[in-house]
């Protein structure tokens, strides 16, 4: 069995074992489960709202939800009730919110990650997204720079996309992820986590042009030549919303500024 394959069996495995406990916290089976995973960049770092390009891949920690959409008979029918195992005790953190009511800063904690995207896609015209159940369980390290809240929003936005059939394009959920992020968490990320999340692919890093989200699959068979790429964790806490990311984005508007040039993307 290759290494991949044993990965497959072992993210089918966490999916039946997510079913499972969605059953027993909601009493009722999910319409599905979806997978995101979390990232590392190669290069292109703070490139991605100025402009740039970058060269993430996808790991293979990921976020993972199973979903249900209520139905017009279920108790509660317009809100949201989120559960997540995530929590470093191992028991289920829950959050529960009103879709219509949501405004940025109505939800805080890990709540805030999937509630912007229902935010962001409640705001789009000729769309109602109904209540939902959600149970979430990720591997991708909180604080790590690899990604964890993106990675949550991906398997949020994407479940949506595919229960609600708004057929909308990885780069649409890339931008309306970044929205999410932006308008409704307050952290003033970029494009490249969420793109790296819905693009990557095995064997291959994404080369991305942040400007048009052109993209394509550059290959990276690390595997067939018996290498790896080693991620060590420093330990040191990392914020979008707050801390070093904040101020040196807030440093590349002051320099564009300063140039006379466009300042970094709001895309």
């Amino acid at each position: 069995m290759t290494r991949q394959q044993s990965t497959q069996n072992d993210e089918h495995a966490r999916a039946e074992r997510l079913t499972r406990r969605f059953i027993e916290l909601y009493g009722h089976v999910p319409h599905g489960v979806w997978r995101a995973p979390g990232r590392v960049n190669l290069i292109g770092e703070h490139t991605d709202y100025n402009d740039g390009f970058v060269l993430p891949f996808a790991i293979d920690r990921a976020a993972m939800v199973a979903v249900r959409l209520k139905q017009s008979n279920d108790s509660a029918a317009h809100s949201a009730d989120l559960a997540s195992s995530y929590a470093p005790d191992g028991r289920l953190a829950k959050v529960s919110f009103t879709i219509a009511d949501l405004a940025p800063g109505s939800v805080d904690g890990w709540g805030a990650y999937p509630a912007g995207v229902v935010y962001v896609l409640a705001g789009l015209d000729g769309i109602d997204v109904p209540g939902f159940e959600v149970l979430l369980d990720s591997t991708v390290p909180v604080g790590a720079g690899l990604s964890s809240s993106h990675a949550v929003e991906v398997a949020t936005i994407v479940a949506l996309n595919d229960l609600l059939g708004l057929g909308l394009s990885h780069p649409d959920l890339a931008r309306l992820t970044q929205r999410a992020e932006n308008e409704f968490v307050g952290a003033p990320t970029g494009i490249m986590d969420q793109s790296a999340s819905l693009m990557g692919r095995a064997g291959g890093a994404l080369f991305l042009d942040c400007r048009t989200l052109e993209s394509e699959i550059v290959p990276l068979p690390l595997a067939e030549h018996g290498l790896s790429v080693l991620v060590i964790d420093s330990k040191v806490a990392h914020s979008h919303a707050d801390g070093g990311y904040a101020a040196r984005r807030a440093s590349c508007e002051r320099a564009a500024t300063a140039l006379g040039i466009t300042g970094p993307s709001q895309m």
